[in-house]
């Protein structure tokens, strides 16, 4: 007759350890079931995956849209950077060009895609000149929803879907132009935009203070929902983080690719007769603001937004455009072909097949 095993002398079998013995390691939890686990299972999944971030920059030439990302990322992302000509004329329509490249800090890969609109508001006439970027736009959704509906779709569909639109505002100090107004108002709907006054260096903290302002208040009296969007706030925290992000907008931006020696400190900044403007300084610019928004605080929420809400829309409504012609195709006509002296052979649709029935004979 065996002997009962006392509860104090059970092994455990993940450390060959009774439970309730010291063996100078923690004592185990009983209660731990490890779902917590599953955080470290999408981090590891996340990694080797890596991640995707396609970023349009808006606004006309000079305004600095090419140093600002270069300053973003801190690296030569921007098309100029990379496929720089000898003199880049203006070109007389808008052209849309995007350049990719794959970024790696601390074992985070991430493909970032910049898309630059060259030719935006350099034209005497701009009328409707916010087309050729909403046609592109839309492209990106219709390509990426013709790989979703395909039969053998793929495992991971490549995602060139615009997640944010950097819109850069020339620093006037008074209003904005007509053409920001119909711009913003337009593409707000299709895509997340952030509004930026543009070498806000140019202006003094009391000008930049009313025109920032200013701008706020024409874009609620326009309509202008720009991100993050209120409707869109999940709950009281990100309410409360949010509203300190909508009072700031638009951002006051200084951009600069070049590093100078401030105090014994190295550090990215423009160069004046009276000092050096520091980029990363909150007391110079908003800078820091805008990098934390697109990158450190909100890069995944942008691009969730982009997925669940402006794409989504695109989507039900192609959707809905397929079905209401598919109610609207009139039938096929009868045909009918003639065979001989007064007679006649009708041709018809072809019938589905149709599961023979079996009836009992009695």
């Amino acid at each position: 007759m065996s002997e009962a095993v006392a509860p104090d002398a059970m092994v455990s079998p993940a450390v060959g350890v009774p439970y309730g013995e010291k063996a100078g390691g923690p004592v185990l939890d009983f209660s731990y079931v490890g779902i917590d686990a599953i955080l470290e299972q999408m981090r590891r999944k996340a990694m080797k995956q890596g991640f995707e971030l396609n970023i349009m920059v808006v606004g006309q030439s000079g305004l600095g849209k090419s140093t600002l990302m270069n300053t973003l990322f801190k690296s030569k992302v921007s098309r100029k950077s990379v496929l720089a000509t000898a003199q880049e004329k203006i070109p007389k329509t808008i052209e849309i060009k995007s350049i990719s490249h794959d970024i790696e800090e601390k074992g985070v890969r991430m493909k970032l895609t910049v898309i630059d609109t060259p030719g935006f508001g350099d034209q005497i006439n701009n009328e409707n000149c916010w087309q050729p970027i909403m046609k592109f736009i839309n492209d990106q959704y219709e390509a990426y929803l013709q790989e979703e509906i395909n039969i053998n779709r793929k495992k991971r569909i490549p995602d060139s879907r615009v997640h944010c639109c950097i819109y850069f505002i020339p620093p006037t100090g008074h209003c904005l132009r007509p053409l920001d107004v119909e711009f913003m108002r337009r593409l707000s709907k299709v895509v997340n935009i952030v509004p930026v006054i543009a070498k806000a260096d140019t202006l003094t903290l009391e000008e930049r203070d009313f025109f920032k302002k200013k701008i706020r208040e024409e874009l609620r009296a326009n309509g202008i929902d720009v991100y993050p969007q209120k409707e869109f706030d999940e709950d009281a925290e990100d309410r409360m983080i949010n509203e300190k992000i909508r009072e700031m907008i638009p951002f006051a931006v200084v951009g600069s690719d070049q590093e100078y020696q401030v105090n014994g400190r190295r550090l990215l900044g423009r160069k004046t007769k009276w000092g050096t403007i520091e980029v990363e300084n909150i007391a110079h610019c908003e800078f820091a603001y805008l990098r934390d928004l697109l990158i450190r605080t909100h890069m995944q929420n942008i691009k969730d937004i982009t997925s669940s809400i402006h794409y989504e829309m695109y989507r039900v409504r192609r959707l809905n455009e397929n079905n209401t012609v598919v109610a609207h195709t009139p039938p096929a006509p009868l045909q009918l072909t003639s065979t001989g002296c007064n007679s006649f052979a009708m041709t018809l649709p072809p019938l589905q097949p149709s599961t023979p029935s079996i009836s009992q004979v009695g």
